[in-house]
Order: C-alpha cells, then sequence, then structure tokens
C-alpha cells in the first residue's frame, strides 16, 4: 500500500544508547516481514554477511550479498530486503549521534556504498570486532556500558570504512579537483531541493563555475549539472515509487514551481515520464 510519504524506521527507546548490533542464522530462503517493505532508517545499517546470500534492493538497484562482505546502507537511502538464503549475518544499527564525527563525515563520503567482498582475512578481523562489540552490548552492567559499546561499534565502524576507502583510493592524499568534488557533493545533498544552477554551487563553495565543472568532471567523469539532475530525479523515484503523493506534489517539494518543466526534466532523465514510472514500477 502506497503511504503519503517513505516509510521511516526508528529504533525503539529500549535500545538504551540507540546502538543495536546482533548476529542470527537464517535458514533456507526467506524474508523478514517488517523489513521486507521498502523504507528507510534513522539510523546507519552494517551487514556484514558471513554465510550463505542476501538478496537486498537499495535505492532502486538489486544487490546479491555474497559471503565475506559488507555493506553501508545510509539513513537517506530507501532500501527493503529481498530474501535470505542459509545466511549467516552480523547487524549493526547505530545513530548519526553515536557515530564518531570523523567516521561520520567519511560515511557520507562513501555513499552510495555496494557491497564490498572481503579478503578473508580482512573480513576475519571485521568479524572478531563485530563479535567483540555483541558480547559487549549484553554487558549492561558495567559502569562504563554506554562508552564501551559505542567505543567498540566505533572501531568496527572504522574497520569497515577503511575497506571503502581503501577501494577507492589507494593512498591518503587527495587532489585538488577530488577535495573540491567531494565538497560539492556534500554540498548538493544538502541543497538539491533549493539549489539547481551549478553557478550557485560554484558561489557557496567561493570557486569559478568553469573552475568547479573542471574539477568534478576530472574527478567523476560529468559536469556539476548531470549531478544536480540525478540528484533531483532519485529523489523523485523515491517518491513515486514509495509515496501517493501525486507528480505536482513531488515537483513542488523537490523545488519545482513549474509543474510542466519538471515533467520534462524527469522525462529526459528517466527515459519515461513520472507516471509511466509509477506505473511500471506498482507491487
Amino acid at each position: 500500500m502506497k503511504q503519503k510519504s517513505i516509510p521511516t524506521n526508528t529504533l525503539p527507546a529500549n535500545f538504551g544508547e540507540l546502538i543495536f548490533i546482533s548476529r542470527k542464522t537464517f535458514k533456507g530462503f526467506k524474508t523478514i516481514e517488517e523489513f521486507e517493505h521498502s523504507h528507510r532508517d534513522d539510523w546507519h545499517l552494517f551487514l556484514l554477511q558471513e554465510q550463505g546470500t542476501t538478496s537486498i534492493e537499495i535505492d532502486f538497484q538489486k544487490h546479491k550479498i555474497k559471503s565475506l562482505s559488507v555493506v553501508h546502507i545510509h539513513p537517506n537511502q530507501v532500501h527493503r530486503l529481498i530474501a535470505f538464503e542459509n545466511a549467516t549475518i552480523c547487524s549493526m544499527a547505530i545513530n548519526n549521534a553515536n557515530i564518531t564525527p570523523e567516521y561520520l563525515k567519511l560515511l557520507e563520503d562513501i555513499t552510495p556504498a555496494k557491497p564490498l567482498s572481503l579478503k578473508k582475512e580482512t573480513f576475519s578481523i571485521i568479524k572478531e570486532t563485530a563479535s567483540l562489540s555483541i558480547k559487549l552490548s549484553k554487558r549492561k552492567h558495567e559502569k562504563l556500558y554506554p562508552s564501551l559499546l559505542k567505543d567498540s561499534c566505533n572501531t568496527l565502524i572504522a574497520l569497515v570504512t577503511s575497506q571503502y576507502l581503501d577501494k577507492e583510493k589507494s593512498h591518503d592524499t587527495f587532489s585538488r579537483f577530488e577535495i573540491v568534488t567531494k565538497s560539492f557533493k556534500a554540498m548538493l545533498e544538502s541543497n538539491f531541493t533549493t539549489i539547481k544552477r551549478p553557478t550557485d554551487y560554484a558561489k557557496k563553495l567561493n570557486l569559478s563555475t568553469p573552475y568547479l565543472n573542471e574539477c568534478v568532471r576530472n574527478t567523476t567523469g560529468f559536469s556539476v549539472s548531470h549531478h544536480i539532475q540525478q540528484r533531483i530525479i532519485l529523489e523523485a523515484k523515491r517518491l513515486l515509487y514509495h509515496s501517493d503523493k501525486a507528480v505536482k506534489e513531488i515537483a513542488f517539494e523537490l523545488g519545482y514551481d513549474d509543474y510542466s518543466y519538471f515533467v520534462r526534466l524527469f522525462t529526459k532523465i528517466a527515459g519515461v515520464t513520472p507516471l509511466t514510472f509509477r506505473n511500471k514500477n506498482l507491487v
């Protein structure tokens, strides 16, 4: 059933410090009913696939997570579990407030992150760290329980994030083009509904528009305009698929008073009209 907005799962108050970590095994082929419908979470989700496979859909892309893999799902991302197949998974849910600020910034940089396959030795270290965090999560009698749990889970986050960064770049230094591109992407994520022109992003970054375009194109292969449009259309797809808002409502929510222009833009980028996209993806 469509809803007026994309459903968001929240951690129950009885999770204390708003950190949850556990390991579960799913025999056979099945899903968890409460997570099989598309939704967002108000936490960061980390999945460690220890055995078997997990089928998951993240922002309209289906992934099959195999053993010795990890994946990070950002709170902004719409996702649903499709199925488990003889799977053993360690999952961790943690809110922004409990993530070390340095790691939180890095997680923003690697989003959207795809499932990442790891070498056996690397995965083993991450698994051991997760096991320690699970043990500590049960020791609520400890005087420093909140700190113990938070610090151990942040160690796990650091290890997982480090693997993503290692795949992204083999050394610690970034070129000026890459630094500018990261700043632009972070600004885009916070402003895509209100700022649409490359010149406005350049001005906020104290750069000329040609230089911003040069940096972004050199780093990603695409122009600033391309990234702006793709981010807007992704959010439009999310709302068309997961809510019953009218196309005019969605256009207005995304910062377009001109409904006809929004429809033309969506059709140009997505290849179909908003209504066609919605009707083709009804579940």
